[in-house]
């Protein structure tokens, strides 16, 4: 089956909404429709030409859109590559169901040989936020031929997801409705932000999504890994046991590192916005010159 919206006045609300939020897009961008065989998929692609490419993978329903608070930073660095995941509301067509996690991978891959065609560039980066991680997780774990190396927060894989997620996601919905000076004093990161966000969030809960259940990792696909691979995880996790999964990975692999942010929840990306851009630039090098 293919996700597609159960309402039509939804679909026409999400992609109003998609268009106000991608004027706030703060540099100038191409979008670009790369082929797989699931169907086209879209690509916000910044930056400069020469820089080291990244693809941006974002959390489930998020869109690219998800990633614009980061954009202006890395893309005066990297050349970036903002993708809507297959299966999602976006701007991605799905024309062929996904039904497994090898699928998953197939899918990525495809996208990756789509950004990296003419450019003279064989590998990328991949950045990856909750279900967006454990599609780059899900991948590198098969296969590294073109991926350089991986950064994660909060990515999914490592904890079975259960009835404290179903608890923070309805915490964190209710604070989506808070107006801004109130939203300042109950939760961290830039209520502007949230607030800019949340109608992109609302007008995709009539999308029904067809993607398959995200498996465990286990030790065998983790420690095949063989690029620098940074997982950054929240201190308060609720799809995972934190310094579990920290001491776990780092006796895998030694390509594998792990950081615990205190005082963060699976909403990581949001409440420190400014330590994903800033654990992105750590992790990925720039070119001489760049």
């Amino acid at each position: 089956m293919l996700g597609e919206f159960t309402d039509k006045k939804a679909a026409v609300r999400f992609s109003a909404t998609y268009d106000a939020i991608l004027r706030k897009w703060p540099v100038p961008a191409e979008e670009l429709d790369v082929e797989t065989r699931f169907g086209p998929t879209r690509v916000r692609r910044c930056g400069p030409e020469d820089g080291p490419p990244i693809v941006l993978l974002s959390g489930a329903m998020g869109t690219s859109l998800s990633w614009y608070p980061h954009i202006a930073e890395l893309a005066a660095r990297y050349r970036i590559h903002a993708v809507d995941t297959i299966g999602e509301p976006g701007r991605t067509i799905q024309t062929a169901p996904i039904e497994s996690t090898a699928d998953c991978a197939v899918w990525l891959a495809e996208v990756i040989d789509g950004v990296l065609a003419g450019t003279g560039n064989d590998k990328v980066y991949l950045a990856g936020v909750s279900r967006g991680g454990w599609l780059a997780l899900n991948l590198a774990s098969r296969t590294t031929g073109r991926v350089a190396g991986v950064v994660t927060f909060e990515a999914a894989g490592f904890g079975v997801i259960g009835r404290s997620f179903i608890w923070w996601s309805f915490r964190e919905i209710f604070r989506w409705f808070l107006p801004r000076p109130l939203l300042r004093l109950v939760a961290s990161g830039d209520p502007d932000v949230r607030h800019t966000v949340r109608p992109l969030l609302f007008s995709a809960l009539k999308y029904k999504q067809h993607f398959p259940e995200m498996h465990l990792f286990s030790d065998d696909e983790l420690s095949s890994i063989d690029v620098p691979t940074r997982i950054v995880v929240a201190e308060r996790s609720v799809i995972h046991d934190s310094r579990a999964v920290a001491a776990r990975l780092e006796s895998l692999s030694p390509h594998l590192r792990v950081e615990v942010v205190p005082k963060t929840t699976h909403g990581l990306s949001l409440e420190k916005p400014e330590l994903v851009t800033a654990r992105i630039l750590e992790a990925v090098p720039v070119k001489p010159g760049v």
